[in-house]
């Protein structure tokens, strides 16, 4: 296939940059499959199995096509060229007017849902929802719902547009490798596996819809009461999913830490981080790199961590019971054994890894403080499904309603063409905020640079979608090891000068002092040696 070069040298806009005649006629294509979801709202009688596929299908060859003429004409190599100069992707109208509709999506699929065509009290489906139920009868033997119709344009999204990341990106194995991994996690074990799991069930067998790689405290709602009787009721295969659940928070999760750093989940696993890297690449640039988006994010996503830890607390806690004798996990014992491994936490933190965290030792403080404190008036101030002067249901709802309604879907994905691709993972979501805690401490990965090479450029800074200043480290030589970084890699892929490499090594030396050495004070062997 020939291959056109951009010859232009022009500082202030790279000439050429045209939509060709082929991706018009595959945009033409992707948008009449749009459009056609759009009219389904209207409940037209044309709607069937048939248009869905259709409708699905055009989409989807529709990002194919434009993406495939827009990257196999071009060769190998960096292509984030043009997008401070295209109107979605630089604050424009467009991405205002895409940005809105995305927010006013979410806000109809988790709060009006009845507007997108559900059907209520044992009403059929119409309108959009019911444009999926021969697709939802398919995979789990019922009608579809608004999540089931969320799933599949979610899942769509992440395989589509992942295409385009796999051509964007062919150039580097590191982003082709975990670019894979997303899709597969995404079709498998967060669509496919729970619908096939549904589709089980009986009236003698039944398990919560249950994606496999949510782990807490993604899935806050995983220990509320039903589920876990539900779990256990299922027999072996619901206590098995229960003890892997609880195992993922307490082994799987920390060892897998500890080897790679929380790259492993952030961008191989999770549904979030998939969207946010395929569907949501186009924005990148937009993420905030101000030191005081840098301290609000530090707060407001550990502020949701010590909530969700109290929030899963007062879960179970509600509907424990008082006397031993009947089961040995009672609402003190339970009290008591969350206090002791926080402070176990705590200490071995503070003892170990005081100097590394530095100030950011006293927030964890603080943090710590008003965990133990609200145990405490758990311990004192509660009567039964009362906590303090709020009732557990009302703050449960509370929690779900501002954490996984509105920050999670509705800010987390509208917001794309706004505030970057990663609004969730870097302010909102608590289980990057625990992986990035145990990526600080005690983890193998750190992103080493080669400070003589570094030229300046900024590529790496300006596409980084946690905010962070990667020249500022690379100028400086310095290992870039950030409770925030989620280790995609694109930093590193978007070097001219192959700068920055993505390691899994010994913990020694692994956060490098920023003073400035002067004369004989240190053996420059020695200390290169150690990095």
């Amino acid at each position: 296939m020939s291959q056109k070069l951009n010859h232009s040298l022009s500082l202030a806009k790279p000439d050429g940059y045209h939509t060709s005649a082929k991706q018009k006629v595959f945009l033409t294509i992707g948008l009449i499959g749009l459009f056609t979801l759009v009219l389904a709202l209207f409940n037209l009688d044309i709607m069937s199995g048939w248009a869905l596929t259709a409708a699905l299908g055009a989409i989807t060859l529709g990002i194919g096509g434009f993406t495939t003429d827009a990257y196999l004409n071009k060769p190998k190599g960096i292509k984030n060229d043009g997008v401070w100069f295209k109107s979605i992707s630089s604050h424009g109208a467009v991405g205002w007017l895409t940005g809105i509709v995305l927010t006013l999506f979410y806000i109809v699929l988790y709060f009006y849902p009845h507007l997108l065509g559900l059907g209520t009290d044992g009403a059929a489906n119409t309108g959009l929802i019911s444009f999926f139920d021969p697709l939802s009868r398919l995979l789990n033997g019922g009608p579809a719902s608004q999540w089931f119709v969320y799933g599949t344009l979610y899942t769509l999204a992440i395989l589509a547009f992942g295409y385009k990341f796999l051509l964007k990106y062919r150039h580097n194995r590191y982003e082709q490798l975990r670019t894979y991994s997303v899709m597969f996690f995404q079709l498998g074990f967060a669509f496919l596996i729970p619908e096939f799991m549904s589709r089980l069930n009986s009236e003698s067998f039944s398990l919560p819809y249950y994606d496999l790689k949510n782990i807490w405290p993604l899935n806050y709602y995983n220990f509320e009461q039903y589920r876990v009787d539900d779990m256990i009721s299922a027999g072996d295969v619901g206590v098995g999913i229960l003890i892997f659940g609880v195992a993922s928070i307490l082994i799987i999760t920390p060892i897998l830490t500890y080897k790679y750093g929380k790259r492993w989940y952030c961008s191989w696993v999770c549904g979030c981080g998939g969207l946010a890297e395929t569907a949501g690449d186009p924005f990148r640039h937009l993420s905030d790199k101000t030191q005081a988006a840098w301290k609000i994010e530090r707060w407001v996503v550990h502020s949701v961590l010590v909530f969700v830890v109290l929030m899963t607390t007062a879960v179970i806690y509600t509907y424990l019971g008082y006397d031993a004798e009947n089961y040995w996990l009672t609402k003190e014992v339970f009290l008591f054994l969350v206090a002791g491994f926080l402070t176990l936490i705590f200490t071995l933190t503070m003892i170990y890894k005081r100097h590394e965290l530095g100030k950011d030792a006293r927030y964890g403080a603080i943090g710590y403080f008003v965990i133990i404190m609200v145990l405490i008036g758990m311990h004192y101030f509660s009567n039964g499904s009362q906590l303090f002067l709020f009732e557990a249901e009302t703050l449960r709802s509370s929690y779900g309603f501002l954490i996984g309604s509105i920050f999670s879907g509705v800010i987390g994905t509208g917001f794309y063409p706004i505030f970057g691709n990663r609004v969730w993972c870097r302010f909102g979501c608590p289980m990057a905020a625990i992986l990035g805690f145990q990526q600080r401490i005690f983890s193998k990965f750190r992103i080493t640079t080669n400070g003589g090479q570094c030229i300046s450029c900024g590529n790496c800074s300006t596409y980084c979608e946690m905010g962070i200043d990667v020249r500022a480290y690379a100028q400086k030589g310095e290992n870039i090891v950030r409770s925030s970084c989620v280790g995609c890699g694109i930093c590193s892929a978007v070097c001219p000068r192959g700068v920055l490499k993505l390691e899994n090594d010994s913990t020694k030396g692994r956060i490098n002092p920023t003073e400035i050495l002067l004369g004989n004070d240190v053996d420059l062997i020695d200390l290169v040696n150690q990095k």
